[in-house]
């Protein structure tokens, strides 16, 4: 990989792993565009530099995540749907990751979803605290993001309306319940993977890790801002663009893979 290469795909992966708009459909059309080869390094590169926006959101929002034990115990209890059948379905899950028609085709199904559920729950009295039922459910819905295309940010948000959030809520929410979940989930690839790292990929590693988290950090509080003036129609509609882009760069026959 190529320094520009580096700080494009660390841009991408900041900007859009906190947003409703699927990191994995960005990571497939920015490797393509840039010609990027996939090798293994290139895999596991995508998958470090997630601890760069992790770090973010604990920079962020680091009073958030001092305040109490049960904020840990929901996030904990969130978590665990994704914990189990993230293990079970493992090589399930990475198999969905080699069809690229179905990250296209869930991108256009979410973006049609976006569209509409600030209707759907605009009128929904909103909650103040968080139950422990609800932080499970948030949690299975969370579930659903391992369809790739589906979007994890997306469906811990649109589950978090399904409680009676608010669209501020339920998006920082859905941020911190990131931490564990991308957290366990990037470090267990890398555990898979860890011997294609040599010493020479670390300067790239450590640009990726820090290039995301700048990105992130400006990503998150713009997000922030941004939906909770307009909601989520915009990305609704952003996404049925990229879905269908990668659905045209199929047709024209590219070899679009993360895998």
């Amino acid at each position: 990989m190529t320094l520009f290469e580096i700080i494009i795909i660390a841009i991408v992966e900041g900007i859009t792993e906190f947003l409703p708009v699927s990191s994995t459909g960005h990571m497939i059309i920015t490797q393509e565009l840039l010609g990027t080869e996939i090798d293994d390094f290139v895999k596991a590169f995508t998958v470090n530099i997630q601890f760069g926006a992790i770090l973010s959101v604990i920079v962020l929002y680091w009073k958030r995540f001092f305040q109490s034990l049960q904020f840990y115990y929901k996030l904990f209890v969130a978590f665990i749907p994704a914990a189990v059948i993230g293990l079970m379905a493992s090589d399930f899950i990475d198999s969905l990751l080699e069809n690229v028609v179905v990250v296209a085709v869930m991108l256009v199904l979410g973006g049609i979803i976006l569209i509409f559920v600030d209707k759907w729950f605009e009128k929904t009295p909103k909650i103040n605290t968080l139950s422990y039922p609800s932080a499970f459910k948030i949690g299975l819905y969370q579930c659903i993001a391992m369809i790739p295309g589906v979007s994890r940010s997306a469906a811990t948000i649109i589950g978090g309306m399904t409680q009676n959030m608010s669209r501020k809520d339920a998006a920082e929410f859905s941020f911190f319940l990131a931490v564990p979940t991308m957290f366990a989930a990037a470090g267990y690839k890398l555990f898979q993977n860890y011997e294609v790292i040599e010493s020479t990929h670390i300067t790239s590693l450590l640009i990726g890790n820090v290039v995301a988290f700048v990105v992130a950090l400006i990503a998150i509080k713009t997000f922030i801002s941004f939906v909770t003036k307009y909601g989520f129609k915009v990305f609704g509609y952003y996404r049925i663009v990229v879905g269908v882009a990668i659905l045209l760069m199929l047709a024209l026959g590219y070899d679009l893979s993360l895998v």
